[in-house]
């Protein structure tokens, strides 16, 4: 399976191929995430040699995630305005106090795409040092590189977030930024890469239809989870379950030339339960509407660290 095709199909499950410039955008952010994220086209040929399904489009992509940096210029007010043009809808508010985040979720144009989750690091709480670390490399935006962007080229959209907006970093900045903010380090290097894509597990197969079910079935497959918080974060309604694996480390190179291993992102799975108001519905006739929808505060805290190194050593 080429991973170019396996990824336009994730983008869009099984609603068939379109030409829109939201569909370009988000086939862009999957085939380069694929690329630097092995563990996605693993978890697709397990899940194919399984009998889970059949070929890729068949799995539902619930969410992807982007980090950003609270500077002027850019972080969520920059970030959002791409996706607020192609439709998506500014949703909830989060607040993650010890890593001093802020995260919004936005809801897609239609149930084909996935939702989307921003954060973004409250710099103003970090250390001096650190702060004047980001600003190094983030003073070098001079304005808002969004409101020059041509939001209805999708090729001008893929190659912005896929582009460095500071100077490529220093080991030594990373490794400075990673002792106070491993949030602040993974962005300095990565940027706007996607961060992670995530499963509907409740749409698959009985059997694998679970959080639990599905786990057991990635750790037999050798897959190393996320164990902050448990390998299950669930929400306090009960209603939403979400695993992740642990991002797998990768090479990286740092101004002028050192090569030095970091994280890079991760995949991870949900499983959105039905309400207690629609308990009655036939189980063919569950739409999307019908489960649980948003995201949880304290779940995504503890996914974030799918990228944190108390979860890295352990693969």
């Amino acid at each position: 399976m080429q991973p170019g095709k396996t990824i336009t199909l994730l983008a869009t499950k099984k609603f068939g191929m379109t030409n829109t410039i939201l569909d370009k955008v988000l086939d862009g952010l999957m085939g380069r995430y694929t690329q630097r994220v092995p563990d996605v086209q693993k978890v697709i040929d397990a899940m194919m040699e399984e009998g889970i399904i059949h070929s890729a489009p068949d799995i539902e992509n619930d969410h992807i995630a982007f980090r950003t940096l609270g500077v002027p210029h850019l972080g969520i007010q920059s970030f959002e305005k791409i996706f607020l043009h192609l439709g998506y809808q500014k949703m909830q508010p989060y607040f993650f106090p010890a890593k001093k985040l802020d995260a919004y979720w936005y809801a897609p144009p239609s149930e084909k795409y996935p939702r989307i989750f921003v954060s973004e690091l409250r710099v103003k709480d970090l250390s001096p040092a650190t702060q004047a670390i980001i600003h190094s490399y983030t003073d070098e935006v001079a304005a808002d590189p969004v409101d020059s962007l041509n939001l209805d080229d999708a090729a001008a959209i893929d190659q912005f977030l896929h582009s460095g907006l500071w100077r490529l970093p220093t080991l030594e900045d990373y490794l400075a930024l990673n002792a106070e903010s491993e949030y602040a380090a993974w962005v300095i290097y990565n940027r706007y890469y996607l961060n992670h894509f995530t499963v509907s597990v409740h749409n698959l197969p009985v059997g694998y239809n679970t959080i639990a079910d599905f786990n057991q079935f990635l750790e037999k497959r050798g897959f190393t989870l996320n164990d902050s918080g448990g390998k299950i974060k669930t929400s306090g309604d009960g209603y939403l379950l979400q695993s992740s694996t642990v991002a797998e480390m990768i090479d990286a190179v740092f101004a002028p030339d050192t090569l030095y291993r970091i994280p890079g992102s991760y995949v991870e799975f949900a499983e959105r339960k039905v309400l207690p108001a629609f308990a009655d519905i036939d189980a063919a006739d569950i739409q999307r509407q019908h489960r649980r929808e948003g995201f949880e505060a304290a779940n995504a805290d503890k996914i974030f660290e799918s990228t944190y190194a108390s979860q890295t050593v352990k693969r």
